[in-house]
């Protein structure tokens, strides 16, 4: 190996730095959204065994595994410390030193982790041995192999140990491989024709396709002005004849190959060495994505051509030092050189800012290949990523078009249809697709026949009608029907598990759920959704069981933080309250911008009497959503309890002003207008909207009898108060006032009847008593129905009811009452369901 100067090694390290330095302003694009942000291996909390038993993408190799591996760049580092160590094995005298040999085995398995065709490292290895190494040509091992033969002579020693070197390295091969097919379970990847349509073409389509790929690699290394970031599908159309023109490139290249072959085999020298190393580097690390012992998931793919690509640059280097040796060539050679580093690097530069955003680069994709439906399917899932829906339709619909047989396109058509509620276009759309799907075949497994993300078709399908309360049933059978044809499909089971609960089928829904738990226990969702069947259940227990689970897993589970607090709340256990503030903390921290958060923190801080902190989190949740309606009502209702009533007034003038036909909030602006302002008129206008609103508000009825009275009107509040006593006949406090102002008429009309001065004082007396007794059991009843509302209002807001203070006159709860109070019960048992709806923005 030749030794480089620190010159040198800088000068390279500088033009590459000038070549890449702005791909550091690009985003994670394509394959880096998959196997960075969303790969769950590379979580703090995965354990490091994953990394052996997944793939590139966090996915267990025993599922639908591809031939893509590791990462390309890490892969060819091992490679090329594999071979470097190898050639360190030879010792004097042609003896083996067995320690570099060693290191190159592990230094395979390493590289072979990284990516499969790490492991041609091996065959590198052979040939360099063989034919570097010991310098045997072709000519010289046959003339060697018939002699033995013959009988005429015997293995030199020197070939014994090389192959006794070889042995070694290709039974430690041989071991890797059977260790990678265990850990695949003996299954090869899964394609469908859309990934490589000539791996499931006839002959002799797919011979000619096949080796018509050869040259087409070829040609990428030689002239890389027109790169893909995707080449499956139709990119490039089969070739179905031998009449195909395309031919005449494949044969012209493996007779250019042929030749090179021949050179570097038959001929002793440097010149032929270089080249047979720089044939091995280029042939035999492409062999795995060649088609050629089993299919792959693409027609051409760049990324495989990165080792094959140092063999080229060898071969390169080695034709441009020969040619500038000679003195005639010499000037041209340097020119060609310095033309092909500058506009390599200027391609590179380019090129660089097709990979800024997916936008970018998928519409690079175009510009080179129109004929690939999946480019115009991930424009459009660009664009879709952006919202805008209108654009990324047209996209999808000419993905469509280019290719009518594309699940998947039709699939993206449903969903953008969806996003813009046209569910009628949406449906049709998924309909062909559901269409174009297999047709079911009893016994036969669909893993080899269907892509799973085709399988969503009936997800999507389902997920759209079940929108209609009279198509439940028909989603039902949708996702039965994908769970038919994969057994193992477990987003079917979550996807079923939900509708169950919509259908009231809490049983079948938990069945459901149990089920995907089979095949995934590590899903903090799947634990939270079955904790949500144990509420629909009426089993709080078992429901914060999982609620626990699923924080287990995933600690920060908003969902999960936010309900199993509520849950927590609703117990009535004291104890809890603490842990369920921590968690409400906590979601406040991972969801800053949610007012729900801030308003249960409020609520929680009600319950254990922390006015002010109450107040403060009140606030905080109105500042982020002003015309927040139940925070608006109850830090005006904090705030009456708390005597500071006038303080209420602008809070409750705010929420009316959002919600007018708010009958609570008008109940308790009134209270405050007739007991603090003396705002007769003011209280009068609140009680006569409310009756607008409801003729039937016993409350808002019983109030207005109350101004009537103030305003010394008693008749109109007798038969004011007899219309309210005929709405709730058993509420006896209405009684208890009709009486007092019956007994005031009767009193002064028996002090008219009277001509005496003094009893017409005595009567005035009387009057002013009557009154404040009235006014007192007004105000009693107000407090006590403004707390009855702190509970209605904080049920809505999935809080549990909150203890009042109950009218120490008032006798024992009649039936209606415990009726009332058990319907409050069970409508609380479905807010953790709303509170996931309000979450989730639906």
């Amino acid at each position: 190996m030749a030794d480089v100067s620190l010159k040198e090694a800088a000068l390279i390290v500088g033009v590459v730095a000038a070549c890449y330095w702005n791909s550091l302003f690009c985003g994670f694009v394509f394959d880096d959204v998959s196997a960075i942000l969303d790969n769950k291996d590379l979580h703090p909390s995965t354990p490091l065994k994953n990394l052996f038993q997944n793939d590139f993408w966090g996915t267990p190799m025993s599922e639908v595994t591809g031939v893509v591996g590791r990462a390309e760049l890490l892969s060819s580092i091992f490679f090329l410390a594999a071979f470097l160590s190898y050639t360190k094995s030879k010792g004097p005298d042609n003896t083996i030193v067995w320690t570099p040999i060693a290191v190159t085995v592990f230094l395979v398995a390493v590289a072979t982790l990284c990516k499969e065709q790490g492991i041609t490292v091996v065959g590198i290895c052979c040939v360099y041995e063989v034919f570097i190494a010991q310098g045997y040509t072709l000519p010289a091992l046959l003339d060697t192999a018939v002699q033995i033969l013959r009988g005429k002579g015997s293995i030199p020693f020197s070939m014994l140990q090389t192959l006794l070197k070889l042995i070694v390295l290709m039974f430690s091969t041989l071991l890797l491989v059977v260790v990678r097919v265990q850990i695949i379970q003996s299954q090869l990847p899964v394609f469908t024709r859309f990934d490589n349509p000539a791996a499931v073409s006839p002959s002799p389509a797919r011979q000619l396709t096949f080796n018509y790929l050869l040259p087409v690699n070829a040609w990428l290394l030689l002239n890389p002005s027109e790169l893909c970031c995707d080449w499956t599908m139709g990119t490039i159309p089969l070739v179905e004849s031998l009449l195909d023109v395309r031919n005449v490139a494949t044969l012209t290249f493996f007779c250019f190959l042929g030749s090179l072959m021949v050179f570097s085999l038959r001929y002793p020298g440097d010149s032929s060495k270089t080249v047979l190393m720089a044939l091995c580097l280029i042939v035999l690390p492409f062999i795995p994505a060649s088609n050629l012992f089993f299919p792959v998931g693409f027609v051409v793919a760049e990324r495989v051509l990165y080792v094959p690509s140092m063999g080229f640059c060898i071969l390169v280097a080695h034709g441009w030092k020969k040619l500038s040796t000679k003195s005639v060539l010499r000037k041209i050679s340097w020119v060609c050189l310095a033309a092909v580093l500058f506009t390599h690097a200027l391609k590179t530069l380019h090129r660089n800012w097709d990979w800024e955003s997916e936008y970018t680069l998928f519409m690079s994709a175009l510009k080179v290949n129109k004929n690939n439906a999946k480019l115009w399917n991930n424009v459009g899932h660009a664009l879709e990523n952006e919202k805008n829906f209108e654009r990324a339709l047209q996209f999808f619909i000419q993905a469509t078009q280019v290719q009518p047989d594309d699940i998947g396109a039709h699939m993206n058509v449903g969903r953008t249809y969806k996003n813009l509620n046209k569910t009628k276009e949406a449906e049709e759309s998924y309909m062909i697709a559901k269409s174009l799907m297999p047709q079911i075949i009893p016994g036969k497994k669909y893993a080899a026949r269907v892509a799973p993300n085709h399988l969503n078709v009936y997800i999507n399908l389902a997920n759209l009608i079940r929108a209609n309360e009279s198509r439940l049933e028909e989603a039902d059978q949708l996702y039965r029907q994908a769970i038919s044809m994969r057994p193992d499909f477990k987003q079917a089971y979550i996807s079923r598990g939900e509708l169950l609960l919509k259908m009231n089928k809490p049983l079948k829904a938990k069945e459901a759920y149990l089920r995907a738990l089979e095949l995934d226990r590590t899903n903090a969702d799947l634990w939270y959704n079955l904790a949500i069947v144990y509420i629909e259940l009426k089993d709080p227990t078992e429901a914060l069981k999982n609620f626990n689970r699923a924080l287990e897993l995933n600690p920060t589970h908003k969902l999960a933080l936010f309900n199993s607090a509520l849950l927590m709340q609703e117990s009535g256990d004291a104890r809890l309250r603490p842990e369920a503030k921590q968690r409400l903390l906590h979601y406040v921290k991972e969801e800053p911008q949610d007012s729900n958060g801030y308003f249960n923190l409020g609520m929680l801080a009600m319950d254990d009497k922390k006015d002010m902190e109450a107040e403060a989190w009140m606030k905080k949740a109105i500042r982020l959503q002003p015309n927040f309606r139940s925070a608006l009502f109850n830090l005006a209702l904090l705030y009456s309890q708390t005597g500071k009533e006038l303080m209420a007034l602008p809070v409750l003038e705010d929420l009316l002003r959002y919600y007018p036909d708010h009958t609570k909030g008008l109940i308790l602006k009134g209270d405050i207008l007739m007991n603090q302002k003396k705002d007769i008129v003011g209280a009068k206008m609140c009680f006569e909207k409310i009756l607008e609103l409801d003729p039937n508000n016993v409350q808002g009825k019983h109030n207005l009898c109350v101004v009537y009275f103030e305003e010394r009107d008693l008749i109109k509040a007798e038969k004011c108060l007899v219309e309210t006593l005929a709405l709730a006949p058993h509420e006896e406090y209405i009684q208890r006032h009709l009486n007092i102002v019956r007994s005031k008429i009767a009193s002064l009309s028996a002090m008219e009847q009277s001509s005496l001065p003094s009893d017409g004082n005595a009567a005035t007396e009387v009057k002013k008593s009557s009154f404040q007794n009235l006014k007192e059991a007004k105000s009693e009843k107000t407090t006590t129905q403004s707390t009855a509302d702190n509970k209605s209002e904080r049920s809505k807001n999935k809080k549990p009811t909150e203890k009042s203070s109950v009218d120490k006159e008032t006798p024992k709860k009649s039936t209606k009452e415990i009726k009332d109070i058990e319907k409050k019960r069970v409508a609380a048992l479905k807010r953790l369901e709303e509170i996931e709806r309000i979450l989730n923005g639906e």
